[in-house]
């Protein structure tokens, strides 16, 4: 996959599948699908097996976009740099009482306008992120 085509294909079919699970998820439990959430309560509160199923599901489909190399072979950082990440990541759902996926995917299809806020603090937050790393930090 090197084109822009190809790019925003996968980009499209992800976003699909996201959706599609989401959805599912609704349909079938009557839960939303925010992963934070989901993964925090399989580990601390509620160890049901259908959060472990989906948390499950999505390692699996990790693997497999990597097997059929659609998924990158390296992450670009080291893992110290991915654990301060993750452990950012996790205290900030935490703050803003849900991810993007449950914000972005499932609070604005339902019209909630605390999803709506959450998400556009996400996107300005992640821009200014991306212009202080590599316009800033130096970082390619």
């Amino acid at each position: 996959m090197s084109t822009l085509t190809d790019t925003l294909l996968l980009a499209l079919a992800g976003g699909a599948l996201i959706g599609a699970a989401a959805g599912g998820l609704y349909l079938t439990t009557g839960r939303i699908a925010g992963i934070s959430g989901i993964f925090g309560n399989a580990v601390l509160h509620k160890p049901q097996a259908w959060r472990w199923l989906f948390v499950g599901g999505l390692i699996v489909a990790g693997l497999m976009a990597r097997l059929f190399g659609i998924a990158p072979h390296t992450l670009g950082s080291g893992p110290f740099i991915l654990a301060v990440s993750g452990l950012l990541v996790g205290f900030g759902t935490r703050l803003g009482n849900g991810c993007t996926s449950g914000h972005g995917v499932c609070g604005l299809a339902r019209l909630s306008p605390r999803s709506l806020v959450a998400v556009i603090v996400f996107i300005a937050t992640a821009a200014a992120t991306v212009f202080i790393a590599r316009h800033i930090g130096g970082l390619s």
